[in-house]
This record gives C-alpha cells, structure tokens and sequence, in this order.
C-alpha cells in the first residue's frame, strides 16, 4: 500500500510541518488509500527532506512533485476541472506558501520568545525526544534560515512577512466554500497544511493572531480539518 512518511503530528494536526499536512490533507481528500509513517530523521528520503511517498518500487520526495506524479497515476480528478486561470492561481498559492513556510519554522527554531514553548510541546507529545538531539534541529536549521535568507531578518521582520503572506490568504479565501467553489481541492489542501499548523498550533504567536482574526480563514481550516482527521474533529 502507498505510505506516506512525514514528521509526527502536534497539537492535534497530522503532521506538524506544512508540507506533509498537505499531502495527507489531498490524499483524504482525493479518497486514496494509504498508511501515515511518522519519523523526525529525513536522512534517508530524497534530497533528504520530508515528506516523501513509497509506493510499490517508486519513491517520490517534495509535496508537489508528490500530487502531480499522484494524480497522474491514479487519475485522480480533485483538480480536473480547474481552468488555466484557476491553475496558475495555485501556483501563485503554492509559492507564497514556500515563503510562508520559512517564517513558521523560524518562529519555531529560531525566534527565542516561541522556541522555548515549542521544544516543551514536542518534548511533552513525542517524550522520547531529547534535549540534545532538538538542539540538533536547532542548530540545523539556523544554518538553514541564513543560507535561505530569512535568518538574516531579526525576528518582528521575520514575522512580518509572514504576516504579510497571510494578508494575500484572508483575501483569497472566501467566506463560504472553498477556493475553486463548492468542493475542495489541492489547493485547498494545501492551504490547509499551512494554516492548521498556526490555527491548531498551542502557542500564541503574532501569525496565529492573524488566523484567530479572520472568520474566512478559521471556518476554511475547520472544514478541511474535519474532512481529513479521523476523528472528524
């Protein structure tokens, strides 16, 4: 059976990293069978980064490279009947969503006034973890933060961009539906690999001001949330 595998879930979500809610958020939503593998090592995926899928002989790495090889092999019809327009608004989504990204992580790696709280909380769902190895990670992704670009930010600039980011995302989203209309469909998924992980996220940051302020945002989240969680929460 298709597995996919991506970092362990926090404060409720499947995965506590964007890219690996949106994939197992399309995956529900485009009603594919599969198994969730949860690890914190992504030394042995491509490129080494999470998540990535193992189905049958085939490995495939990056969310994106992910639901396009998916939908191509299954058929799958979750975005069929996107127009070109409506598809290269996806795109436009999909790369805000990168910048989005870099912001989320440094709040939780980098920025001293959430790390605390945020190695507690992972520290309290996953006890196996330690202080050594989450020190690691930290300084992993400093390293990472810099050559990127956002590491070079202090941290109220960090948090403007993204709060800018989500300025694009409460127009986007309207206040019944979804992005396309009546049904969700990648973007959506995607959209809500992100925001579930501010909304849901157990640690007051400005980014998750923005969420809980905005009724667009918080009924979209909700809704995806209770289509793809087995608990229908």
């Amino acid at each position: 059976m298709l597995t996919l595998y991506s970092y362990p879930p926090l404060f409720g979500v499947a995965d506590n990293n964007g890219y690996g809610l949106k994939v197992y958020a399309f995956l529900k939503l485009a009603g594919l069978p599969f198994q969730h593998a949860h690890i914190f090592d992504a030394s042995q995926a491509p490129r080494g980064q999470l998540p990535y899928i193992v189905d049958g002989t085939e490995t495939v790495g990056d969310s994106e490279t992910i639901l396009a090889w998916l939908t191509q092999k299954y058929r799958l019809a979750i975005d069929a009947g996107l127009t070109p327009a409506q598809r290269a608004q996806n795109l436009l989504v999909t790369r805000m969503l990168d910048d989005l990204y870099w912001v989320m992580s440094y709040s939780r790696w980098k920025d001293e006034r959430y790390w605390p709280l945020f190695r507690d909380a992972l520290k309290r769902e996953h006890p196996a973890l330690t202080d050594e190895g989450l020190l690691k990670a930290k300084e992993f992704n400093a390293q990472r933060y810099y050559y990127q670009g956002i590491g070079r930010f202090d941290p109220d600039a960090a948090m403007a961009r993204g709060l800018a980011d989500l300025g694009a995302i409460a127009t986007l989203i309207p206040q019944q539906g979804y992005v396309h209309g009546n049904r969700p469909t990648a973007v959506d998924a995607g959209l809500y690999g992100f925001i579930a992980n501010i909304y849901f996220y157990d640690i007051d940051t400005p980014l998750k001001q923005f969420v809980v302020a905005h009724d667009n945002i918080v009924r979209h989240c909700r809704a995806i949330h209770a289509a793809v969680s087995p608990s229908g929460a």
